[in-house]
């Protein structure tokens, strides 16, 4: 039986690979290299710690049968610099790293930064299982507006978006993409 819940700190082994496969080439452009475990080690760090934008404080993730099989991650826009400050901090003393970032999101929405769905539970409605989730306590109920980039390269997504009712705000460039910046309200 599927379950959605917050996410534990003890959840964050699970869910690194889950959240590196939505953003891999941005974790690889933050640690300078392409290395896959190095990537995990550093998002299960940082999604096991609290105040920090990959927290698990801001992740709901899907479960079934006891394993992770989903996950969102989502903050308030304009906490982006304090829960980032970790992250660059992180980078710059474990992999002596300083990666141009741009804001990815702005104070007046709640921002999904990741929203992944394992491998093998793929194609199953997950995804918009999350999503729909993510919408109803957010928008419906807390009435505020949600925001995501998506990949002008990843069409698919963008129409997943769109149908859902997100909206297109402007076009963004960053982490060397051109993303579209979407809201739904």
């Amino acid at each position: 039986m599927l379950q959605i819940r917050k996410a534990l700190p003890t959840d964050a082994n699970a869910i690194a690979p889950i959240m590196l496969t939505a953003m891999e080439d941005i974790i690889y452009y933050f640690i300078g290299e392409q290395d896959q475990q190095k990537a995990i080690t550093f998002l299960a760090y940082h999604i096991a710690q609290p105040r920090n934008q990959y927290s698990y404080e801001h992740i709901i993730v899907a479960e079934e049968d006891g394993n992770i099989i989903g996950q969102i991650c989502l903050y308030p826009g304009d906490e982006l610099e304090q829960l980032r400050a970790p992250i660059i901090s992180y980078l710059h003393t474990h992999f002596k790293s300083e990666p141009n970032l741009g804001n990815e999101t702005q104070a007046g929405e709640v921002y999904i930064d990741t929203l992944a769905v394992s491998a093998a539970a793929q194609g199953k409605g997950i995804g918009k299982i999350l999503l729909l989730y993510a919408i109803d306590l957010f928008v419906h109920r807390k009435k505020e507006v949600l925001g995501l980039l998506v990949d002008k390269e990843n069409p698919k997504a963008k129409k997943l978006y769109l149908n859902m009712g997100f909206k297109p705000v402007r076009d963004v460039f960053l982490f060397e993409k051109e993303l579209v910046h979407l809201q739904y309200s």
